[in-house]
């Protein structure tokens, strides 16, 4: 029966066994059982015990009074299942069963404790004030298995308005490198006469600096700043830079800015550097840039790839994350990567503070797969089609990128992304976290403990 166990369920039948023999019980006895189950609450179990002001201690105090115990064993010795609590965690599996959970969570158990009729559980915890059907109510509901859907809940969420080019152009300026680049390109927009910014001149200061390990990689595909200028001094028109109105970049320059910087996200970075512009060019295939690229016979996932290796051999978390929650989508037969697939990233990359926080918090990926797959089901989505992000998700990853940029680091981190997930308090990793039995103080709290 145990395999079906979460590792918090687990805990607490440990826990009581710990109990049963530091009170030198023979047995495990439902009593036990129940101060486990208050030594071990957290979430929205530890909010339910502190409604009734109900603490281990004085629980413990409470249950000492009315506790028979027959026998009496050696401290050495192991407590085994009384009978009668054998049949409360028998009774565990029924619950699971009928609120379609593949899984016995910590409230089946706090469940079939408050609905024993065999025991003096429900006596004591009234007499302490505890709601029994109060109680009984919330975690029928926390343990209630949702209808599964074929298409993700969090897609349906409006688009999200184009945001000002000021945001990229500030963005810009956060890294030393592509200042230097914009700088340079600035200088060269004055020397064409030319009055608005596009992707040629962006891409031209990024080729002036040869030393640059970006510029070798280009160099490498097939990309010099002799053969760029060339092949632009001969293009008489700029109007493949204009498809749209007139701002402080050309149309398509904003585009590819953008581009970059959400790229600078997912790729892990605070800052937007070069070879996140260059990735944005040939992400929004547009601008004289990307038709220079394309005479020179450029292709566009071999230069990519060139680009992104040095970036994956830093390791960033979020880069790990991002991947690994893509990956876990394909599992799951989509192609819609949602907050829920970021909580899986996370607990997946295992070695950053959010990792560590979670754990913490006695949450594993096995569990919370099987959660997140309570929520969403399996979908027959993904076949050979790009995985895209979720309204909801690209908020998230813009919350943690804004708290990386506040604490001035120069790369998104796990942690950041674990707390940004707390800002979005209806999304499904926030609803899988608390049928897991954490909250958001939870998760706040133990960011600050680690990384103190």
């Amino acid at each position: 029966m145990f395999e079906k166990f979460t590792e918090k369920a687990i805990n607490v039948v440990a826990e009581a066994q710990k109990i049963a023999e530091e009170m030198q019980s023979e047995y495990i006895l439902s009593e036990h059982l129940l101060l486990a189950l208050a030594h071990e609450a957290k979430g929205v179990s530890l909010k339910i015990f502190k409604m009734y002001n109900i603490t281990y201690e004085n629980l413990y105090d409470e249950i000492c009074k009315n506790i028979e115990i027959t026998e009496k064993i050696h401290t050495n010795a192991k407590a085994n299942f009384s009978h009668h609590v054998k049949n409360i965690l028998k009774k565990t599996l029924d619950l699971a069963n009928k609120s379609g959970n593949p899984s016995i969570l910590y409230e089946h158990l706090f469940l079939a404790v408050i609905l024993d009729k065999h025991s003096n559980n429900v006596k004591t915890l009234e007499k302490m004030g505890f709601d029994v059907y109060t109680a009984r109510t919330l975690l029928e509901k926390l343990v209630q298995k949702k209808v599964k859907k074929l298409y993700h809940p969090e897609i349906d969420e409006p688009k999200e308005v184009n945001k000002n080019s000021s945001d990229a152009a500030d963005a810009l300026f956060d890294s030393a490198e592509s200042t230097a680049v914009f700088e340079r390109a600035v200088a060269k927009l004055s020397a064409s006469n030319y009055e608005i910014l596009g992707t040629e001149q962006i891409i031209s200061s990024i080729l002036e600096d040869k030393d640059s390990d970006l510029a070798q990689i280009l160099a490498k595909s097939g990309v010099t700043a002799e053969n760029f200028e060339e092949k632009l001094e001969k293009i008489q028109s700029r109007q493949a830079e204009y498809e749209g109105r007139q701002i402080i970049f050309t149309p398509n320059a904003f585009t590819t800015m953008n581009m970059a910087l959400q790229t600078a996200k997912e790729l892990g970075s605070s800052v937007v550097l070069p070879e996140h512009i260059v990735l944005g060019v040939l992400k929004t295939k547009k601008g004289l840039a990307y038709e220079i690229f394309k005479e020179l016979k450029i292709s566009d996932d071999d230069l990519a790839h060139s680009i992104i290796k040095p970036i994956e051999k830093q390791m960033p978390e979020t880069l790990t994350i991002l991947r690994l929650a893509k990956e876990e989508a394909r599992r799951l037969g989509r192609n819609v990567v949602g907050t829920e697939m970021f909580l899986l990233g996370i607990l997946g990359e295992a070695t950053g503070i959010g990792a560590q926080v979670l754990t913490e918090l006695e949450i594993n990926i096995r569990d919370a797969r099987k959660v997140v797959e309570s929520l969403i089901g399996f979908g027959n989505e993904y076949y050979d089609r790009e995985i895209v992000f979720t309204q909801r998700a690209k908020r998230v990853l813009e919350a943690a990128w804004e708290l990386a940029k506040n604490e001035h680091k120069s790369r998104i981190e796990s942690s950041h992304m674990l707390l940004a997930l707390t800002t979005e308090p209806t999304s499904l990793a926030m609803k899988a976290l608390e049928q897991l039995g954490v909250d958001a103080v939870e998760i706040k709290e133990g960011v600050k403990k680690f990384r103190q």
